[in-house]
């Protein structure tokens, strides 16, 4: 038996196009000899669909291409797709050839966690479907069936001989090499080979990683397609064939971050981006990120120096330029922040300069990228980290102004190490960016760790606390400080309202500053 995998880039709605997208990889698949293509978890609509799910017209639509795919593929397929069935909706699998849908899975296990909302939409699947294609029996599983050993061993006791598994299974750190853990549990389990394919792309926060393996009854893998691109393949699933190894973690994110951007501003339609460069390290990563997604032709930097910008700042900026070969402009604030003093002193008399005078600098910037937006219709990257979101280090309707936010779910550490990872593929950032300490520059001699612990302490409590829920006290048991821990909490809980209003970016931990943290504004628990 040969089976095609199709890793796909389904865009959420767009059903034409996605249904030409199949029908592509049916066509190649069929040409080199397959028996059955599979196809990402609703690859159909692309996920996730969300509110999408409750209109009607969407779904009659989604019913209509169904029958159009089943009546033009020149092969089995199986195809990911929501279902209408006795009054409910459901995470459906449908093999599809001749004009007919010859069988259907439902999901059985929701996931309504992280990220996960699918018992808004759907209903649960009940019995194990199992289908014959060239002689072989296959056991059909969603994403989140495998997880579940039940799942599995109903498709065995139904007489599958190998499983089949569609998934659209968002990335995280180490995400692979935890997906292939419970793959080889459940080939252990069952003795039963599978073949895991897996959804590829950006969509909002989420991006799917493709990935897509194909694994023996013993838990080797025979077969493993890339990550973070898509890919059709034909493979005998018995025989080996290429499987290179796992990237490393920096890899994996800095991939991970480049098919966003890429997919955010192809999916939405925007001509290029732009970003404020400012000479320190998060601005330097950002953009390099937006290069590689991208091309220098799509990408302009703008610096904005200030009266507290230091020279290095801006050489170091123009030599980051020169060598990735994007559109560069500098504009001085000075002026501009001047004259916002000069307007707002009657109302400032007796009161001495704080932060105040410090973000009238970064709105002044905030305010000069978003024209520049306005008028070349390019999308604003934002450039700050996780670190910073987390604790509220950063300026809003200032250097929070933006579209789209590169780093948003990076800390502060890891934005170095994949500064490091990057310069290894070729020296694009220049070695003094990464080396001299961080500082926002907005007033003499300023440093992050002036307002902030140090990013090693910052970056593990804020890992603890929001990655893993634990509690101040349990942080304080894992050894570090009192006032520390009590700080860093204090600065999140604080900073809630800022990042409600904060640009949309990849979800790359466990747990982002998105859809699966969802802490109220106004609260009083203080832990």
């Amino acid at each position: 038996m040969r089976i095609g995998l199709a890793q796909i880039d389904p865009t959420v709605g767009d059903l034409a196009g996605n249904t030409a997208r199949i029908l592509a990889a049916a066509q190649v698949a069929a040409t080199q000899g397959a028996d059955l293509l599979l196809t990402p978890e609703l690859a159909l609509t692309g996920y996730p669909p969300e509110d999408l799910l409750l209109r009607e017209h969407f779904l009659d639509a989604c019913a209509a291409r169904v029958a159009d795919i089943a009546a033009a593929t020149p092969l089995p397929v199986l195809l990911g797709h929501p279902q209408r069935q006795s009054g409910a909706l459901f995470n459906a699998a449908s093999l599809l050839a001749g004009g007919r849908v010859l069988a259907t899975a439902h999901k059985r296990h929701l996931p309504n966690a992280e990220v996960f909302d699918e018992k808004r939409y759907f209903a649960a699947g009940r019995g194990a479907t199992v289908v014959e294609v060239a002689g072989q029996r296959l056991g059909i599983a969603i994403c989140e069936d495998i997880w579940q050993p039940d799942v599995v061993a109903d498709l065995k006791l139904a007489g599958a001989r190998r499983l089949l598994v569609l998934n659209a299974s968002p990335y995280h750190l180490d995400k692979p090499r935890q997906r292939e853990a419970v793959l080889r549990q459940r080939a252990n389990e069952t003795g039963l080979p599978l073949v895991y394919l897996n959804a590829v792309g950006g969509q909002d926060e989420l991006v799917f990683d493709g990935g897509s393996l194909v694994m023996a009854a013993d838990g080797t893998v025979l077969h493993r397609l890339p990550a973070c691109a898509e890919a059709v393949s034909v493979v005998d699933p018995d025989q080996p064939g290429a499987a290179p190894p796992v990237a490393c973690v920096e890899e994996q994110v800095w991939q991970a971050l480049v098919l966003a951007v890429r997919d955010y501003v192809r999916k939405c339609g925007f001509p290029g981006v732009l970003l404020g460069l400012s000479g320190g390290i998060d601005s330097a990563v950002t953009l390099a990120i937006a290069v590689d997604a991208l091309g220098a032709d799509k990408v302009e930097a703008v610096m904005m120096p200030s009266r507290y910008t230091a020279d290095i700042s801006v050489i170091d900026s123009r030599g980051m330029v020169a060598r990735l070969g994007v559109a560069y402009q500098e504009i001085a604030i000075g002026d501009i922040t001047a004259q916002f003093e000069h307007a707002l002193q009657p109302a400032f008399a007796g009161a001495a300069p704080d932060t105040t005078e410090e973000n009238l600098q970064a709105r002044a910037r905030g305010t000069l990228l978003m024209a520049l937006s306005n008028k070349s219709g390019r999308l604003v990257l934002t450039t700050g980290n996780k670190s910073e979101m987390a604790v509220g280090y950063a300026t809003l309707y200032g250097d929070m102004a933006g579209g789209y936010a590169v780093l948003r779910d990076v800390a502060k550490t890891l934005v170095y190490r994949l500064a490091e990872w990057r310069n290894r593929q070729g020296d694009v950032i220049p070695r003094r960016i990464i080396t001299r300490p961080p500082s926002a520059e907005l007033k003499p001699g300023q440093t992050d760790q002036d307002s902030l612990p140090p990013y090693e302490v910052l970056d593990a409590v804020m890992a603890l606390y929001v990655e893993q829920n634990q509690s101040p006290a349990a942080i304080v048991a894992a050894g570090y400080e009192q006032a520390d821990v009590d700080r860093v909490v204090r600065l999140i809980r604080l900073n809630e309202y800022k990042r409600r209003q904060a640009a949309v970016g990849p979800r790359v931990t466990p747990r982002g500053f998105g859809k699966d943290w969802r802490y109220p504004i106004a609260a009083r628990y203080g832990n």
